[in-house]
């Protein structure tokens, strides 16, 4: 078992103030893998009292020192991207060949993205007409709340843009997914950036990101998460008016219309939903499909279904692991019994583990067709293996379905028709709209509408986000 007590404050590796731990369950087994510290109010005292002091150096450091740092931090990141991953792997149960190429693969793939914002992003530039000059610069200390789905994927997405734009930073990743973060932090240390610019002290939401959201010297806080949390961030963060950031939930559409290549879409959009386990808030786990191939698409999406293998997190191949938690293992055993008793057609999979696997936090790939967008099981965040298909006649009514959520995050449109697809996208409430599979670059803006979230990460976006503008007057 790891024993990962410390916290890294001020560019050290430091005891907690008290001695409460938090035990991290490997989900394929079950059993204890690590104990952490549960951070304190006093142990994000210091941390912030850490940052507070180094941002006064740090957000006046030039701009190509920063980055000669993230560079140091980017070769060291890929560099040991196999430990990144098997961290992931264990805390939070990703396959670990999944863990390292796209778990752990985000971090140098997103700095790739912020080092070519960099290059072309204006931090000062002059309004001739006005005599006067609008600048960017460093909000100041950034608190940052990090999920356990995708651990690293939104490390870097928070803790890059903070440093490179200047601003100082307290890192608290999920009590679930903690041993990544930690990698993160050995990696900084490595790198040599300043004592104070990067801090990370685990603990749960209630005290360390209680403390951390409510801190008066606290500028800015980013989090990642679900919406009941983001909710709670915000409230705790309204007393001392901080920026507030929020990733949150998602329920995306993915809008199948009969001229689409009806093989293609079923198959990229039922992989989608089961990559992680499910557990991806962009996943696209509400298919609509149009009524005269609505049917063939059930069958397709029942055989690309069945294709996918349930394994252990720690065996190579293409399969999915365990679901994150007991927690989040009860909560999608729930919604599926809750799909059942509101009389969704189940046409796969079910309640229970799959066949072969009596412990750990394993899920059957479920699919229900003949879904009602009123259900349960259409309205909440699964965050499990399971997708729901829902048909529809036309495109006014594959809108008004697909924009009939809280969630906005993102969507899917799957047509052979440009300018319908075009015409559609416009008229989704989503932050990303993507049209027959189409992937996103580096550096695209990550975000959603509604209670999906605000801000966007990413590329010049998630520079914006934390910096301040400010207008220096005529002469």
């Amino acid at each position: 078992m790891l024993d990962k007590r410390q916290f890294y404050i001020d560019g050290q590796w430091v005891d907690p103030s008290s001695s409460s731990v938090i035990e991290v369950v490997d989900p394929s087994t079950e059993e204890v893998c690590a104990v952490i510290s549960a951070g304190s109010g006093q142990d994000v005292e210091r941390a912030v009292i850490a940052a507070r002091r180094a941002f006064a150096s740090w957000s006046r450091t030039p701009l190509a020192e920063r980055r000669a740092l993230l560079e140091k931090l980017n070769a060291i990141m890929t560099r040991r991207l196999s430990d990144w991953g098997e961290a992931i792997s264990l805390e939070m149960g990703a396959p670990i060949d999944f863990a390292i190429e796209s778990q752990a693969g985000c971090g140098p793939w997103h700095m790739g993205g912020f080092l070519a914002a960099l290059d072309k992003f204006e931090w000062e530039y002059d309004l001739p007409a006005a005599g006067e000059r609008i600048g960017r610069e460093p909000i100041g200390v950034c608190g940052l709340i990090t999920p356990w789905n995708w651990p690293a994927n939104q490390i870097a997405l928070k803790v890059l843009p903070a440093l490179a734009t200047g601003c100082t930073c307290v890192l608290k990743p999920s009590e679930i997914a903690p041993l990544s973060a930690m990698v993160f932090a050995e990696m900084v240390d490595e790198a040599g950036f300043p004592a104070g610019v990067f801090n990370l002290v685990n603990g749960d939401g209630a005290t360390a990101g209680a403390a951390l959201s409510a801190h008066p010297e606290v500028d800015m806080m980013s989090f990642t998460g679900s919406t009941r949390a983001g909710a709670l961030i915000s409230k705790a963060a309204a007393d001392t008016i901080k920026r507030v950031t929020l990733e949150l939930g998602g329920k995306s559409p993915n809008i199948v219309f009969a001229d689409a290549d009806l093989d293609r879409a079923l198959k990229r959009g039922v992989t989608h939903v089961m990559e992680n386990t499910g557990q991806s808030c962009n996943a696209p786990t509400r298919m609509l499909v149009e009524r005269s191939v609505y049917d063939e698409a059930v069958e397709k999406a029942v055989a690309y279904g069945e294709q996918t293998k349930v394994g252990s997190p720690h065996d190579h191949g293409n399969h999915i692991g365990p679901l994150s938690s007991a927690a989040q293992f009860s909560k999608v055993q729930s919604l599926i019994e809750a799909g059942i008793d509101e009389g969704a057609r189940l046409v796969l999979g079910g309640p229970g583990r799959p066949e072969g696997f009596n412990r750990g936090y394993y899920a059957r790939p479920t699919i229900f067709a003949d879904v009602d967008n009123s259900m349960r099981i259409a309205r909440e965040e699964i965050f499990g293996p399971v997708l729901v298909m829902i048909p529809f006649t036309g495109e006014d009514e594959a809108v008004e379905i697909a924009n009939d959520t809280p969630f906005g995050l993102a969507a899917y449109v799957q047509t052979g028709d440009k300018d319908k697809a075009r015409r559609v996208g416009r008229q989704l409430r989503a932050g990303m709209v993507r049209f027959n599979g189409s992937g996103l670059s580096a550096g695209h803006p990550f975000g959603g509408y509604k209670q999906s979230g605000n801000g966007r990460e990413g590329g010049i976006w998630g520079l914006e986000d934390f910096l301040e503008t400010k207008i220096y007057g005529g002469w």
